[in-house]
């Protein structure tokens, strides 16, 4: 009986936890004309590149620009490459902190 309560409490927990790390809104229509290319690079790429662009655990984009055009960036930030997964920005968002990204030499 126990074993069977703790099984069904982790599931549960794990449902939950899963449940709050994904399913957000990922429509970047929303924060197109709101936000910064700093303020969305801040939001979704910080937490793995640091918010400095060389202290996090991901490669470091400080010097991206003169590896990278914007376009390669962009297509970077759209469909991942290694193990950054695809999808973090979309659309105008992409392109926003792409551009951004390309200045950075």
């Amino acid at each position: 009986m126990k074993k069977t309560f703790l099984l069904v409490f982790i599931g549960a927990l794990l449902v939950l936890t899963l449940g709050a790390c994904g399913g957000g809104n990922n429509n970047s229509d929303v924060h197109d004309s709101e936000l910064s290319a700093e303020q969305l690079y801040g939001q979704s790429c910080a937490s793995c590149h640091g918010m400095d662009l060389r202290e996090g655990y991901a490669p470091d984009l400080d010097k991206i620009g003169s590896k990278y055009s914007s376009e390669e960036i962009e297509e970077i930030i759209l469909n991942g490459k290694g193990s950054m997964p695809k999808g973090f920005l979309k659309g105008k968002d992409a392109k926003k902190v792409a551009d951004w990204l390309a200045t950075h030499k």
